[in-house]
This record gives C-alpha cells, sequence and structure tokens, in this order.
C-alpha cells in the first residue's frame, strides 16, 4: 500500500516535472512538496487536490491519493442513467441524436461502448453477434475480422491510430486493463517500421466498403469539461462525418 506521498511522487515523476515545478505550478515550497513526499508532512485534503490538479491526476486517481491520505474519496462513480446524471445522459443523447444521419458513439475510458445514434446500426447488423455483447470493445469490434475490420479498407492505418491514441492515453494515466488491451490488439508488428507509421491522425480518413461503396469518413472526439463525476470524466463522444460528396450521399439519400 502506497502512502499519499508515494503515490504524488509517482505521478510528479510520471509528468516528467521537478519538485520544484511542482511547487511553483502549485504556488507552495519545493521544500512542503518534499516533505509531502517523504511522508514527514502530512497534506491536507484541499492540498492533495491542489497538487494532484496540477499533476492532471484523473478523477479516479484523485479519489486513490485521498484514500492513501487517510481521507474520504471527493469523486462519486455513477453510470450513466444514473438519476444524478440525468442531465449529462439527457445532453449526451442530444448530441448523438443531432448528429445524425451520420453515426456517433460513446465510449469509456477502456473504449467500452456506452451508448450510440442509429446511424450506427447498419453496421453494427453486419457483424458477429457475439462481438456485441455487453461490454462492447470498440478496439475489438473494429480490428476483429468478424466485426467491422472485414468492411475497413485501409485497416492498417485504422490500427495506427488506434495505437497512437491509446498509446497516449496510457502516457496520460497508466491503466493495466488498458495495456492489456494494447498489448493483445496493438503491439506493434515485426514490419512495423517508421516508413509504415501515420505521423498524425488529425485528418486521416476511415475507408469503408459497404454494399459496393467505399466511405471514406473522419472523426472527431468530444469529452466533458471540469467533470466532477468519474464516469463523466472517462465518457467520450466520437462523431464520425463523411469526408466527400460520396460518403455524404449514402447517409442522406
Amino acid at each position: 500500500m502506497h502512502t499519499v506521498g508515494e503515490l504524488l511522487r509517482q505521478w510528479r515523476q510520471h509528468r516528467g516535472l521537478s519538485q520544484l515545478d511542482l511547487a511553483i505550478a502549485a504556488d507552495v515550497s519545493a521544500r512542503h512538496v518534499s516533505l509531502v513526499e517523504t511522508g514527514r508532512s502530512k497534506p491536507s485534503p484541499d492540498m492533495i487536490l491542489r497538487l494532484a490538479d496540477q499533476l492532471q491526476v484523473p478523477l479516479r486517481d484523485r479519489n486513490r491519493l485521498l484514500l492513501a491520505g487517510g481521507f474520504a474519496p471527493r469523486y462519486a462513480e455513477r453510470s450513466l442513467d444514473h438519476n444524478a446524471l440525468s442531465a449529462v445522459h439527457d445532453a449526451v443523447r442530444r448530441v448523438l441524436r443531432a448528429h445524425e444521419p451520420y453515426p456517433a458513439v460513446v465510449f469509456d475510458r477502456r473504449w467500452n461502448i456506452v451508448m450510440t445514434n442509429r446511424a450506427v446500426d447498419p453496421f453494427f447488423a453486419q457483424v458477429a453477434p457475439d462481438l456485441l455483447r455487453p461490454p462492447v470493445n470498440l478496439v475489438r469490434l473494429g480490428l476483429d475480422p468478424r466485426g467491422l475490420a472485414r468492411m475497413v479498407v485501409n485497416l492498417a492505418d485504422v490500427r495506427t491510430v488506434f495505437r497512437a491514441r491509446i498509446s497516449r492515453q496510457l502516457a496520460t494515466a497508466p491503466d493495466p486493463e488498458l495495456t492489456a488491451l494494447y498489448e493483445e490488439l496493438l503491439a506493434p508488428e515485426p514490419d512495423d517500421t517508421p516508413g509504415n507509421r501515420i505521423e498524425t491522425d488529425v485528418v486521416l480518413p476511415m475507408i469503408l466498403r459497404v454494399g459496393g461503396r467505399e466511405l471514406r469518413l473522419f472523426s472527431t472526439i468530444t469529452t466533458f469539461g471540469t467533470p466532477m463525476d468519474i464516469t463523466v470524466d472517462e465518457i467520450a463522444i466520437e462523431s464520425y462525418y463523411p469526408a466527400d460528396a460520396e460518403s455524404a450521399a449514402y447517409f442522406t439519400t
């Protein structure tokens, strides 16, 4: 069991900051940061959260810091359909509906699908039923030959984009289950040379072959700002857009 000081030191080192860097950002003395990390000073819950904020610690891990410091957690974790999150749930549903006739999905920190809009249904209808048993993982669904992979023309590019996104996610907040998913589906292949890698996934289209037509789609990811619930902190909305007129016509005619 790590102490709160040890956990804070791990996060500081993970962020590549010195004690002085953190002290300046949090407006405290470097000596105080040192005392907290070595356990010679017990930080208050407010100080723990102050340091965690500067270290960009996710809400789930802020609760762990508080517990390690002997304090009660501050952030609840409730399902998206919980009454307390009804306003968030309604907002997400509005976003999904407003994006129709184009597809959109909501997924959690481990890329398990939480919600979709109706435009996704025709694509899901073409995948193996067992892949749609909850929890439905977007990465596994996208890369499985019995899933969406059989429709994806540029599957190697899509895999590379998934790899880049999850690598960034793990660099921000380590997670054993997400690491296992990465190692299972996204570990670099022997022929994955630098020349085969994509430098950016900003405008890379996903190309799907559906009914003899090729659809070119790009996507954007939306997250909630300043969430106070772990579930809300960890969900994202991925919205897909047609990358050309022919693809737009598929959805609108």
